[in-house]
């Protein structure tokens, strides 16, 4: 989708798009499908940009996603809400960068020791 198609829907359908788009990231990168993750990257990163857009309330949907059953969307939601309620973030990384590890769970733990030495910044 072009970001104007994600302009014309609502905050609760761009939550669900931004659900779909980072649990297939998730599926598509632990089977180490990079070319299709690629597609999905994109995909949740112009989501992510325009509900940050529409300021906190559409934000507090990111945060509904931290409890979602794919460690894909938990991830990204993590990551986003790294930005605006960092203890909760932090708390979904840490059990997803528990062994075993995936690709999402190597991740989530480069995230997190990247967070807490400040060398990451959210978006």
């Amino acid at each position: 989708m072009k970001a104007d198609a994600w302009k014309k829907l609502s905050t609760e359908e761009l939550v669900e798009k931004y659900r779909e788009a980072s649990a297939k990231h998730g599926r598509l990168l632990d089977a180490l499908k990079t070319r299709a993750a690629n597609k999905e990257y994109d995909q949740v990163i112009a989501i992510e940009a325009e509900l940050k857009g529409r300021g906190e309330k559409a934000q507090g949907g990111i945060l509904t996603l931290l409890g979602a059953p794919e460690p894909g969307t938990r991830f990204w939601a993590a990551m986003s809400a790294l930005g605006f309620s960092s203890a909760e973030a932090e708390r979904v990384l840490a059990e997803l960068a528990r062994p075993p590890l995936s690709q999402i769970g190597l991740s989530a733990a480069m995230l997190l020791d990247a967070w807490r030495d400040g060398t990451y910044t959210p978006r």
